[in-house]
C-alpha cells in the first residue's frame, strides 16, 4: 500500500533544498529518489507540490507519498559471488572489477542486483525500488572490494542511519600517481556533479554536499606512485577519486579524473573497498571485515615495489 509520511519543517531546516530536508528525515531513501518523488507530485508542502530544489521553511507542513513497492521485473542471474558473510538480515560480498552494482536504463544484465535476486530470492528490501534491491551504498564497476546489502526493510533503515551519521567504517587501499610528500592528511572539499561534464563529478564549494576523505601513506613506489590507504567520513560518488585528483594525485588507471592514457593495461582506477565495520541492525554489535587486495592490485604492488 501507498505509505504516507509528514512533518513540520524545523528552524534547522529553513533554507535547506526540499529533497535535502527529505533525506535528512528519511536516510531509507536515496536523494535520487526522493527527487523522482517530487517530480512526480508525490510531495506536497502546505498541500502544494514543490519542487526538489525548492528552499523549506520553518512551520511548512511536510507530506511524503512514498508509492507501493514494483514488482521486481529484474531478471534474476546465477553467479560466482564472493560472500563474505551472510545472515537473515545482510549479506556482505567482494565485488570483482567490472561488475556494476545495480541495473540502471540500458544496463539491466549482469549487475550484482542481478545475482543477488538468484541467491537471495526474495529476501531483498525494497525501500530503494526496483532497480536497486537491498542496496544501501554502492562501488564504482572498476573499484573492487567489499559492501553490505540488506535482505529486509528493517536492516536497510539502520544501515542508512549509520551512513547518515558516519558511524560506518569504510577503509580503501588506492595506488595514486607522484610522491605523496606528506605522511598523512584530510581532503575536506564538497562535491556535487560537474558544470562542465554531467558525467563526472567534481569539487564546487556553492553547491556541493560536504565531503570528506582521509588518506595515509602505505608505501612509496617506483616510478613516482604512491600505495595510500583512505578512510571516508562521508560517501559521495566517486568521493575517493574526486578528492585524490583535486591534490594532484589521481588514482592510478583512472581516466576520468587523470591521465586520459592508463598505464600496465588497467581497466579503471586502482582503488579497492578493503575494510567495512557496522552495528550490526540486529544484533547491535559492532563487525568489522577485511577483503584481500585482488591479483591485479597485488601485481601491481610487486611490480613497483
Amino acid at each position: 500500500m501507498e505509505q504516507e509520511r509528514q512533518f513540520t519543517v524545523s528552524q534547522k531546516e529553513t533554507g535547506s533544498r526540499l529533497d535535502v530536508c527529505l533525506a535528512g528525515r528519511f536516510p531509507e531513501f536515496t536523494r535520487s529518489y526522493l527527487q523522482k518523488l517530487c517530480k512526480d507530485s508525490a510531495v506536497l508542502v502546505d498541500d502544494a507540490e514543490k519542487k526538489s530544489n525548492y528552499k523549506v521553511r520553518e512551520g511548512e507542513r511536510v507530506i511524503l507519498k512514498v508509492p507501493k513497492p514494483t514488482e521486481l521485473s529484474i531478471k534474476p542471474e546465477k553467479m560466482d559471488l564472493d560472500i563474505v558473510y551472510e545472515d537473515r538480515d545482510i549479506i556482505l560480498i567482494n565485488k570483482p572489477k567490472n561488475m556494476v552494482v545495480h541495473p540502471a536504463p540500458g544496463h539491466y544484465e549482469g549487475t550484482l542486483v542481478n545475482g543477488l535476486m538468484e541467491h537471495c530470492r526474495d529476501e531483498l528490501s525494497g525501500i530503494n525500488g526496483v532497480l536497486r534491491p537491498g542496496i544501501v551504498h554502492r562501488i564504482d564497476k572498476d573499484t573492487t572490494g567489499i559492501l553490505i546489502v540488506c535482505k529486509n526493510d528493517m536492516a536497510h533503515q539502520c544501515l542508512a542511519e549509520q551512513l547518515k551519521d558516519h558511524t560506518i567504517t569504510r577503509r580503501y587501499h588506492a595506488i595514486v600517481c607522484h610522491n605523496i610528500k606528506e605522511e598523512s592528511g584530510t581532503v575536506d572539499a564538497p562535491i556535487a556533479r560537474s558544470r562542465k561534464d554531467r558525467k563526472k563529478m567534481a569539487i564546487d564549494r556553492e553547491a556541493g554536499r560536504r565531503a570528506v576523505t582521509h588518506y595515509r601513506v602505505l608505501e612509496r613506489l617506483k616510478e613516482g606512485f604512491t600505495y595510500i590507504e583512505c578512510s571516508l567520513e562521508t560517501g559521495r560518488t566517486h568521493q575517493i577519486r574526486v578528492h585524490l585528483a583535486s591534490i594532484g594525485h589521481p588514482l592510478l588507471g583512472d581516466t576520468v579524473y587523470g591521465p586520459k592514457k592508463s598505464k600496465y593495461s588497467l581497466e579503471g582506477q586502482c582503488l579497492h573497498a578493503k575494510v567495512l565495520g557496522f552495528t550490526h541492525p540486529r544484533t547491535k554489535e559492532y563487525m568489522e571485515f577485511e577483503v584481500g587486495l585482488p591479483a591485479y592490485f597485488e601485481e601491481l604492488l610487486k611490480r613497483l615495489g
